[in-house]
């Protein structure tokens, strides 16, 4: 049966309507936020997947081009695969949810987002959120929800709920927090450089929002929601693990996982698992499960040597980093590069210059960005874990990882006027043992300042670990965690940022929930941890930007022109442009506002370039001197080229102070002559001069 439901949200109305589309779905929520319309589904299978240790969620968001007004381009004129920002939008809903899942629930389950219409101040990305979470929990798919989420923006120091795209355009914070009614579930943040302090007010400023959304997503519950289905547990059996233990005692494990080298370990637990499948040769339920068994034993002995006796698998402090080191200029043809180094984790950073035709066109469901003056792209190959597996190009991982660092990269960049380049930065994936991504900024940062990029301040990453034990106050902190850690801890908080404040963070959580002095403490610790890496790591290897772009990076100068004569620039399909790019081997662009952009290696030609356009574009008025070339010789005189198709004749009389019998005595077709501007008349001729007297 369809039932409606609304509430008032940030000042526009959010409705939900249930039962009136997709009734097959085993959860259906039809979104309506202000004129943005997105349809919400959750299905899931009847039987879990065999063979498979992992819960199979799967998170898709579909931009329709139509909800914008738009047609596809391309051959086919449908919309192709996902976009970055779809991908990106898939797995922020995909963060907070995952954990509310039941750990042994092996069902595949589909949460798919349809964007049916766009209201650019009522954000799409967002109204999935909730529509993910409300089909969800009146499903009969097992979910611990429900749980809501809030975005916050920060204009003028004052937060902003679900800021509209104006609001967005102005904003110092783009903040989105995800919450259970008890507990901060999921944290993404981009910011210029906004103080430590402030942000966990906006985070829970939101938490707090969030609480009222859930209290609408319960009436829906009550009303509309399904009794959940049983399902067929995946849990590894009590009695496995009684055997395993009998055969491989505590200590033994203990001595097997803590090292600081990753190959050693993983060595070591091969070699346990072998002893383990001679062992239970003959019992081959026990062989399915195996894997599993000895993955949970890992981290059940890794979590309690943490969390009772505060010792880490490498040995390290709670607070303290891995060995650190920094490089510089290790590529010598590429624009700028940097490699940054953190224990097994290391990036190496290449970063590229170009003008500003090249940046990025976007073509989305968002009217606030068409292009993309900035890029990261980050790479993660199967050598950088030891592993062999071939490249399929990037995926969901890879972009999010790019993202993250792009979006802490992009408050400290110069704006266009200031250097009026694109500018992409490629993180590869050297070697991995965690946090890369927060590795792919510092390296980012590096290779930019390399490369002649005056970038506002230097930015560095850093990630911390959670261990829970049973209450909210039993729980430990580790700074800087590696990739053991990551598997076998509760929490991966990301945060990069300057001395000043935070620019990124990205939470991932793997229980329900962060309470409020645990949020406070990892973004102390990330702030000590920044600080440390961006003074005793960075700066002694570069203190500041170079203050010229390197040797083989374009080089690009910028005028400004009325834009009333770009055609006197482009001339004839082209002709006086390209003209000049043949001459002088640079690359012009101008854009509609009348800036031009002159990108070439050499300085010499950039700035012959450069007078050759200011020359089209500059008025001819009597007493300019001016330098052109001899086009055409009559008995009375030549005609010079000032600038193209406008030439201007010096009298016979007027090519010397003596007399001149034949003007070829004087001047012949393709010397460049230095003339002074006598007079223009009505009919727009030129009279010149190439007296000595007249040109003083």
């Amino acid at each position: 049966m369809y039932k409606s439901f609304s509430m008032e949200l940030a000042g526009r109305t959010l409705t939900v309507d249930v039962g009136r589309v997709a009734k097959q779905a085993n959860g259906a929520a039809f979104m309506h936020y202000g004129d943005t319309v997105v349809l919400s589904t959750a299905t899931a299978s009847d039987k879990p997947r065999e063979g498979i240790d992992f819960f199979p969620l799967s998170v898709e968001f579909e931009e329709k081009l139509y909800s914008v007004g738009k047609i596809p381009g391309g051959f086919n004129r449908r919309e192709g695969k996902a976009s970055e920002n779809a991908v990106l939008t898939s797995r922020v809903i995909d963060r907070p949810m995952r954990p509310l899942f039941p750990k042994d629930y092996r069902n595949d389950v589909t949460l798919n987002n349809l964007v049916m219409s766009v209201d650019p101040n009522c954000s799409p990305e967002y109204t999935a959120m909730l529509g993910s979470a409300i089909a969800t929990c009146i499903s009969d798919i097992p979910f611990d929800g429900p749980c809501a989420t809030t975005q916050i923006g920060m204009i003028d120091g004052e937060f902003i709920v679900n800021p509209t795209n104006e609001q967005k355009l102005v904003s110092d914070m783009a903040l989105t927090v995800a919450s259970t009614r008890e507990k901060v579930i999921m944290i993404e943040a981009g910011a210029k450089e906004v103080p430590e302090a402030v942000m966990i007010q906006a985070i829970f400023k939101a938490h707090e929002v969030n609480q009222e959304i859930i209290k609408f997503i319960d009436t829906i519950v009550a009303e509309c929601g399904k009794p959940k289905h049983s399902y067929e547990s995946c849990a590894v059996p009590e009695e496995l693990f009684a055997a395993i233990r009998e055969i491989v005692p505590p200590s033994e494990m203990e001595e097997a996982v803590f090292t600081d080298d990753k190959q050693t370990r993983e060595e070591n637990i091969r070699r346990i698992t072998e002893k383990l499948e001679e062992a239970f040769a003959e019992k081959e339920e026990w062989l399915a499960v195996l894997g599993e068994a000895v993955y949970q034993y890992q981290k059940k002995t890794v979590r309690k040597m943490i969390l009772k006796d505060h010792k880490r698998p490498d040995g390290r402090a709670i607070t303290e980093i891995r060995p650190l080191s920094a490089e510089i200029d290790l590529l010598p043809r590429v624009h700028g590069s940097g490699m940054f180094t953190r224990g097994q984790t290391q990036i190496l950073n290449i970063c590229t210059l170009a003008p500003m035709s090249e940046a990025q066109r976007l073509d989305g469901l968002d009217e606030n960005e068409t292009t993309k003056r900035y890029m990261h792209h980050y790479n993660f190959p199967s050598y950088s874990v030891g592993e062999t597996k071939p490249s399929r190009g990037p995926g969901r991982r890879e972009i999010g990882h790019g993202a993250l660092a792009e979006r802490a990269l992009v408050p400290v960049l110069p704006s266009e006027e200031e250097f009026p380049y694109a500018i992409r930065t490629v993180s590869e994936t050297m070697e991995s043992n965690g946090s890369t991504s927060q590795a792919s900024i510092c390296a980012s940062t590096l290779s930019l300042m390399a490369a002649g990029v005056p970038i506002k301040a230097m930015v560095a990453g850093i990630s911390c670990g959670l261990v829970t034990g049973e209450s909210d106050d039993d729980y430990i902190v580790l700074t800087d965690i590696q990739g053991l850690e990551d598997f076998f801890g509760d929490m991966d908080f990301k945060v990069g940022g300057t001395h000043k404040g935070i620019t990124a963070i990205q939470m991932d959580i793997k229980i329900h929930g962060l309470t409020r002095p645990i949020i406070e403490e990892a973004i102390a610790r990330t702030r000590e941890a920044r600080l440390y890496i961006l003074d005793e790591v960075m700066k002694p290897v570069i203190s500041e930007p170079r203050k010229e772009v390197g040797k083989y990076a374009p080089k690009i100068d910028q005028i400004v022109i009325d834009p009333q004569k770009i055609g006197d620039v482009v001339g004839k399909q082209g002709s006086t442009i390209n003209k000049i790019i043949e001459e002088t081997g640079v690359k012009i662009d101008i854009s509609e506002d009348g800036r031009v952009d002159i990108c070439g290696t050499d300085k010499d030609m950039i700035e012959k370039a450069k007078e050759i356009i200011a020359s089209i574009v500059t008025d001819i008025e009597p007493g300019q001197v001016l330098t052109g070339k001899v086009v055409r010789i009559m008995p009375f005189g030549a005609f010079v080229e000032l600038k193209p198709k406008k030439d201007g004749m010096v009298h016979i009389s007027r090519l010397s102070d003596k007399r001149v019998e034949k003007v070829e005595d004087v001047v012949n077709i393709g010397d460049s002559v230095t003339v002074k501007v006598l007079d223009v008349d009505k009919m727009g001729k030129i009279s010149l001069s190439m007296k000595p007297g007249d040109l003083k």
